[in-house]
Protein backbone atom coordinates (compact mmCIF):
# COMPACT_ATOMS: atom_id res chain seq x y z
CA UNK A 1 0.00 0.00 0.00
CA UNK A 2 1.34 3.38 -1.00
CA UNK A 3 2.15 5.81 1.80
CA UNK A 4 -0.14 8.85 1.65
CA UNK A 5 2.01 11.16 3.75
CA UNK A 6 5.06 12.73 2.12
CA UNK A 7 8.60 11.98 3.22
CA UNK A 8 10.52 15.26 3.24
CA UNK A 9 14.31 14.99 3.17
CA UNK A 10 16.19 17.85 4.82
CA UNK A 11 19.88 18.45 5.40
CA UNK A 12 22.96 20.26 4.23
CA UNK A 13 23.93 20.65 0.59
CA UNK A 14 25.92 17.57 -0.37
CA UNK A 15 24.21 15.32 2.18
CA UNK A 16 22.69 13.15 -0.53
CA UNK A 17 19.03 14.17 -0.29
CA UNK A 18 18.40 13.93 -4.03
CA UNK A 19 20.24 10.63 -4.45
CA UNK A 20 18.59 9.06 -1.39
CA UNK A 21 15.24 10.50 -2.46
CA UNK A 22 15.23 8.87 -5.89
CA UNK A 23 16.14 5.45 -4.49
CA UNK A 24 13.70 5.77 -1.58
CA UNK A 25 10.87 6.73 -3.94
CA UNK A 26 11.64 3.83 -6.29
CA UNK A 27 11.84 1.38 -3.39
CA UNK A 28 8.52 2.50 -1.90
CA UNK A 29 6.69 3.10 -5.19
CA UNK A 30 6.26 6.78 -4.36
CA UNK A 31 6.63 9.86 -6.53
CA UNK A 32 9.78 11.97 -6.24
CA UNK A 33 10.28 15.74 -6.38
CA UNK A 34 13.45 17.78 -5.96
CA UNK A 35 12.66 21.33 -4.83
CA UNK A 36 15.84 22.70 -6.43
CA UNK A 37 14.64 21.43 -9.82
CA UNK A 38 11.19 22.94 -9.19
CA UNK A 39 12.82 26.31 -8.51
CA UNK A 40 15.00 26.15 -11.64
CA UNK A 41 11.99 25.16 -13.76
CA UNK A 42 9.76 27.86 -12.23
CA UNK A 43 12.37 30.59 -12.71
CA UNK A 44 13.80 29.41 -16.05
CA UNK A 45 17.39 29.55 -14.82
CA UNK A 46 19.82 27.81 -12.50
CA UNK A 47 19.90 28.32 -8.75
CA UNK A 48 23.32 29.95 -9.07
CA UNK A 49 21.97 32.42 -11.64
CA UNK A 50 19.23 33.45 -9.20
CA UNK A 51 21.82 33.96 -6.47
CA UNK A 52 24.24 35.84 -8.74
CA UNK A 53 21.67 38.06 -10.46
CA UNK A 54 19.11 38.67 -7.69
CA UNK A 55 20.96 37.96 -4.45
CA UNK A 56 20.51 35.75 -1.42
CA UNK A 57 17.30 37.31 -0.06
CA UNK A 58 15.57 37.05 -3.44
CA UNK A 59 16.69 33.44 -3.78
CA UNK A 60 15.31 32.54 -0.34
CA UNK A 61 12.01 34.21 -1.23
CA UNK A 62 11.78 32.30 -4.54
CA UNK A 63 12.56 29.08 -2.67
CA UNK A 64 9.86 29.76 -0.07
CA UNK A 65 7.29 30.77 -2.70
CA UNK A 66 8.01 27.62 -4.72
CA UNK A 67 7.48 25.39 -1.68
CA UNK A 68 4.29 27.22 -0.69
CA UNK A 69 2.89 26.63 -4.20
CA UNK A 70 3.33 22.87 -3.94
CA UNK A 71 0.79 20.28 -2.84
CA UNK A 72 1.90 16.67 -2.85
CA UNK A 73 0.65 13.42 -1.43
CA UNK A 74 2.63 10.19 -1.21
CA UNK A 75 5.76 11.87 -2.50
CA UNK A 76 9.40 11.84 -1.46
CA UNK A 77 10.52 15.48 -1.48
CA UNK A 78 14.21 16.36 -1.54
CA UNK A 79 14.46 19.94 -0.32
CA UNK A 80 17.22 22.43 -0.96
CA UNK A 81 19.50 22.83 2.03
CA UNK A 82 18.15 26.31 2.79
CA UNK A 83 14.44 25.42 2.81
CA UNK A 84 14.68 24.78 6.55
CA UNK A 85 15.48 28.48 7.04
CA UNK A 86 11.87 29.34 6.10
CA UNK A 87 9.41 28.74 8.90
CA UNK A 88 6.51 29.16 6.44
CA UNK A 89 7.92 26.61 4.00
CA UNK A 90 8.62 24.09 6.75
CA UNK A 91 5.17 24.50 8.29
CA UNK A 92 3.66 23.98 4.84
CA UNK A 93 5.68 20.82 4.26
CA UNK A 94 4.85 19.56 7.77
CA UNK A 95 1.11 19.64 7.06
CA UNK A 96 1.37 16.43 5.06
CA UNK A 97 4.93 15.27 5.58
CA UNK A 98 7.39 13.65 7.91
CA UNK A 99 10.87 15.16 7.99
CA UNK A 100 13.98 13.01 7.65
CA UNK A 101 17.22 14.82 8.45
CA UNK A 102 20.16 13.27 6.62
CA UNK A 103 23.00 14.14 8.96
CA UNK A 104 26.45 14.16 7.41
CA UNK A 105 29.53 15.37 9.32
CA UNK A 106 31.07 18.67 8.23
CA UNK A 107 34.38 17.11 7.19
CA UNK A 108 32.55 14.72 4.85
CA UNK A 109 30.48 17.57 3.38
CA UNK A 110 33.70 19.52 2.82
CA UNK A 111 35.15 16.50 0.99
CA UNK A 112 32.02 16.16 -1.18
CA UNK A 113 31.41 19.81 -2.08
CA UNK A 114 34.10 21.18 -4.33
CA UNK A 115 32.04 23.83 -6.10
CA UNK A 116 30.46 25.84 -3.26
CA UNK A 117 30.66 29.11 -5.21
CA UNK A 118 28.92 27.76 -8.32
CA UNK A 119 26.61 25.01 -7.04
CA UNK A 120 23.63 27.21 -6.17
CA UNK A 121 24.11 27.03 -2.41
CA UNK A 122 22.43 29.84 -0.49
CA UNK A 123 25.01 31.61 1.64
CA UNK A 124 25.97 35.19 2.35
CA UNK A 125 29.23 36.73 1.13
CA UNK A 126 32.06 35.72 3.41
CA UNK A 127 30.26 32.68 4.82
CA UNK A 128 31.95 29.30 4.67
CA UNK A 129 30.50 25.82 4.55
CA UNK A 130 31.32 25.55 8.27
CA UNK A 131 29.31 28.74 8.94
CA UNK A 132 26.33 27.38 7.04
CA UNK A 133 26.61 24.04 8.85
CA UNK A 134 26.68 25.75 12.25
CA UNK A 135 23.72 27.95 11.37
CA UNK A 136 21.48 25.27 9.85
CA UNK A 137 22.17 22.13 11.90
CA UNK A 138 20.04 23.17 14.91
CA UNK A 139 17.14 23.93 12.56
CA UNK A 140 17.40 20.53 10.88
CA UNK A 141 17.37 18.84 14.29
CA UNK A 142 14.37 20.90 15.41
CA UNK A 143 12.24 19.85 12.44
CA UNK A 144 13.43 16.25 12.13
CA UNK A 145 10.94 13.49 12.86
CA UNK A 146 13.78 11.07 12.13
CA UNK A 147 17.52 11.68 11.90
CA UNK A 148 19.61 9.32 9.81
CA UNK A 149 23.35 9.69 10.16
CA UNK A 150 25.58 8.95 7.23
CA UNK A 151 29.09 7.79 8.11
CA UNK A 152 31.99 9.56 6.49
CA UNK A 153 33.86 8.23 3.50
CA UNK A 154 31.29 5.54 2.72
CA UNK A 155 28.75 5.65 -0.03
CA UNK A 156 25.99 4.13 2.00
CA UNK A 157 22.91 5.39 0.18
CA UNK A 158 21.24 1.98 0.30
CA UNK A 159 21.75 1.76 4.07
CA UNK A 160 20.29 5.24 4.56
CA UNK A 161 17.24 4.21 2.52
CA UNK A 162 16.87 1.05 4.64
CA UNK A 163 17.14 3.09 7.86
CA UNK A 164 14.39 5.45 6.68
CA UNK A 165 12.12 2.58 5.67
CA UNK A 166 12.67 0.87 9.03
CA UNK A 167 12.11 4.10 10.96
CA UNK A 168 8.72 4.55 9.31
CA UNK A 169 8.00 0.81 9.64
CA UNK A 170 7.26 0.46 5.94
CA UNK A 171 8.78 -2.94 5.20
Amino acid sequence: MKREKNIVLIGMPGSGKSTVGVILAKTLGMDFVDSDILIAHREGCTLQEILDERGLDAFLQVEEDTILETEYQGTVIATGGSVALSEKAMEHLAQNGDFVYIDVPLDELTRRIRNIATRGIAFAPGQTLADIYELRTPTYHRWADITVSMDQAHNETERVVEKIICAFDMQ
